[in-house]
Parts: C-alpha cells; structure tokens; sequence
C-alpha cells in the first residue's frame, strides 16, 4: 500500500509509520517539521526492517508550497490508498487569555494543514481509498469539556464536520473520509493539555489501532467521527 502520514515525527504518528513500516510491501511517505525527528525515524524503521520502505519529507503542510510536494509524491508513489491526517499543534489557555493569534493558529494547524493536505493528494487516490483524519474528544458533541481548550477542541470539532462534508462530496469517487476522535495517549500533546495525568493507553498502542483502523475501516464506515476513548480525558 502506498501511505501518506501528517505529523509523523512524534507521538501517535511516529508509532503509526513504524507500524506501517513492518510490512516491506508498504511504501510510507512521513511528513513532518522536524528533519532530526524525521532521520531518527527512518534509523529506527530500519532497525526493525531494513528492507522497509519509508520516504522522510520535511514540510509544513500550512506554510510550504505543494508544487514542490505533489510531483515528488507522484514519482515516489503514483497512487495514494491512505492519507492520514495527524498533523496538528494545541493552546492550552483560559478563553479570557486566549488571543486572535492562538485561534487562528489551532485553525490553521488543526484545519487548514489537512484541507491543503486532502486537496492535493485526492487527485493521487482511486476508488478504494481512504482519507484518516485525526480528530479529539475534545472536539466531539456531547464529550466532556475542559478549561483552557476552547481553541483546540472547536478547531477539531471543525474537523469533523469537514470529515462529514467531504465523504458525501467525495462519494462518486469511491474514496472513502473518516475520522477518529481520538481520547487520551501517553504523548507530548497530552502533557501539554493535562500536566501531570498518566494515561492507560500509550503511544504505541493508539498508533498501531489508526494504522489498522486506516487499512480496514472503510470497509465499514464512511464519513464518520469515531470516539477512541477508555477514559476521560
């Protein structure tokens, strides 16, 4: 299968790529800011299988120019049979504290990078296909809130409505959208948002479930915001 994985320097999406990089037959293109996080993985990706295929790409899916990335995705893999979108940052600030500045960048980290990501890389995908957004809890109606997320979650929740609108525009193409609501994983993002909380699920763990969620879950489901979650947060 030919992979495109967000955010992939870190935390879930590190875990997913090296998921994905156990199969030699997987061609898995991980992109991220991150050059020296981007060189650690590949080394470590090919210390569990030297004949995986994994393609590094330092990028910023908000600010860096596609022209460049879409003609190097096409040469390296052709057609595309999963993007997953996991790229994103949070602001953790009271709403009264939370400035014009920090709500435009949850916006544009948690929104705009995967609408610039999914249109570019749809005319690479066919029927069969299957977009993965990565979504939160945090952002899922009738989930349980918290202070100081108020920009993070309504970015996200932005995002799951956008997983609903294109899998209904996308329908005639056979490729099918869906997003997971992710809850707590032992990660950076979380200590960020919840200093000091342990989770029970850990990296490894969330990263190897939305690596097998992103090969089989579209044989079930389309257009849908799964919550992934055994505990709150």
């Amino acid at each position: 299968m030919n992979i495109i994985l967000t955010g992939a320097s870190s935390g879930i999406g590190f875990e997913a790529a090296l998921e994905f990089t156990l199969s030699s037959e997987n061609k898995v293109v991980c992109i991220a800011r991150s050059a020296d996080k981007l060189r650690k993985l590949l080394e470590i990706a090919k210390g569990i299988n030297p004949d995986c295929t994994l393609l590094p790409v330092e990028f910023d899916i908000v600010k860096d120019d596609y022209t460049a990335l879409v003609p190097f995705l096409t040469e390296r893999l052709g057609q595309v049979d999963i993007l997953i979108n996991n790229a994103g940052s949070l602001v953790n600030k009271p709403f009264m504290e939370t400035t014009e500045s920090d709500m435009w960048q949850m916006l544009e980290s948690n929104v705009m990078g995967h609408f610039n990501m999914i249109k570019n890389v749809v005319p690479l995908m066919k029927s069969g296909g299957h977009i993965v957004n990565i979504g939160s809890m945090g952002g899922f109606q009738g989930s349980v809130k918290f202070p100081g997320l108020a920009a993070y979650s309504s970015s996200k929740a932005a995002l799951h409505t956008m997983t609903e609108c294109l899998a209904f525009e996308l329908g005639e193409t056979g490729i099918k959208v869906n997003c997971l609501a992710l809850g707590s994983a032992q990660t950076e993002m979380l200590e960020q948002a919840f200093p000091g909380y342990e989770s029970p699920v850990m990296a490894f763990e969330m990263g190897k479930y939305i690596a097998d969620f992103a090969r089989t879950g579209h044989k079930f489901f389309n257009g849908k915001t799964l919550p992934v979650a055994v505990t709150t947060p």
